[in-house]
């Protein structure tokens, strides 16, 4: 399913790009013809080529936002896979955990209610207001687990 909407984002992100490098040869093309005088073919070239730009720039950040989106998910059944999988020993050790089994049911809310808050957070609403500009932006790896 995602293969099938990460294709729909990369061509619509390539059809902006070729439209956008079509409007600029356009303008380029235009202004040759024109040399140093101002035509309307100049205006109408540059108007689309602003279009193009703008329509450019909106395939960029909805590819941004769909990348986003996968980073998260995927940094989400990373949690869960490694909060919900059993704990294993050397084989004829016993482990035990003081800490009950979560379910990656609730694991997943906790996950989500808690980047809703970093959310909330970055963009200033709530009470924790004062730190909406953390001093890096929100990364959903988590660094202590990394360094173990």
């Amino acid at each position: 399913m995602q293969a099938g909407v990460m294709d729909s984002v990369v061509d619509a992100l390539n059809n902006a790009y070729d439209d956008l490098v079509a409007a600029a040869a356009t303008v380029l093309e235009a202004k040759a013809n024109a040399g140093p005088l101002k035509t309307t073919a100049t205006d109408t070239a540059l108007e689309n080529f602003k279009q193009k730009w703008e329509l450019f720039r909106v395939a960029c950040d909805q590819a941004e936002e769909f990348v986003e989106s996968v980073k998260q998910r995927i940094g989400s059944e990373c949690l869960v896979d490694e909060a919900t999988r059993p704990v294993a020993g050397k084989p004829g050790q016993t482990t035990t955990t003081d800490l009950p089994p979560i379910s990656a049911v609730r694991l997943e809310q906790m996950s989500k209610a808690v980047r809703w808050l970093v959310i909330e957070l970055q963009n200033g609403s709530g009470a924790g207001s004062a730190l909406s500009q953390p001093s890096a932006p929100f990364d959903t790896r988590f660094s202590e687990d990394a360094a173990q």
